[in-house]
């Protein structure tokens, strides 16, 4: 089995990118997709034979869900390395990715394949590789009854034995994945310098949700 790179040296240079609008990946994270599109399903086939790593990317123009062409995508995404696939009928994958770490997009190649590909650059990111990076800086415990007032607010129901036993930088990273947020909010939070920065900007975010008394979106697996 293909190693799990561990530094921004051992990332490849190119990567095949996988844009797609509210498509929040976060290092350490997994995030499920079904994978249907036949451009999508030959760029899974093509990582599955390599070194199964994809880029996730937001397109800058979130009004269509994945766009064809080539519109131009935000300059920082999160590479993902496949962690499981199934085949679910003839032309389908169910794929979960794991976050690696997020990139920098430095730019886009002229390729044949029918997917996009870019080369990118993750040495601004050399901290997302180590897990529990930032942790010590975070209110672990008012973020954890923020958890608890939306919980009650959305009528959630949580597992909070599990929780007690989830790393904070996980934790917080779970909830910026599953949370009911635009593409926009989603892409602040990818770029937050740090994980303090990330779990501020998603309690504001929370807290203005439950003041306005909005029951939010729901996350899309494409």
């Amino acid at each position: 089995m293909l190693k799990r790179p561990a530094q921004p040296a051992d990332l490849p240079k190119s990567v095949p990118l996988f844009p797609l609008s509210g498509g929040l990946l976060l290092p350490f994270s997994h995030r499920p997709l079904n994978v249907f599109e036949p451009r999508y399903i030959e760029m899974v086939d093509a990582a599955l034979r390599g070194d199964r790593l994809i880029g996730l990317i937001q397109p800058e123009d979130t009004s269509e869900e994945s766009p064809h062409g080539h519109d131009p995508l935000q300059a920082i995404g999160c590479l993902g390395r496949i962690t499981h696939f199934e085949e679910i009928g003839e032309g389908r994958y169910f794929i979960i990715l794991e976050g690696i770490t997020r990139f920098r997009l430095a730019h886009e190649l002229t390729v044949m394949t029918p997917y996009r590909q870019g080369m990118v650059d993750g040495s601004d990111f050399a901290t997302d590789f180590t897990r529990d990076f930032g942790e010590e800086a975070v209110d672990r415990a008012r973020f954890v009854k923020l958890m608890r007032d939306y919980a009650d607010f959305a009528n959630i129901e949580l597992n909070w034995d599990e929780i007690e036993w989830t790393g904070t930088a996980d934790l917080i990273n779970f909830c910026c994945m599953v949370g009911p947020y635009d593409p926009a909010d989603k892409q602040v939070l990818l770029e937050a310098a740090t994980l303090k920065q990330r779990a501020e900007t998603l309690i504001a975010m929370t807290e203005y949700e439950m003041a306005r008394g909005g029951g939010g979106g729901t996350a899309r697996l494409n």
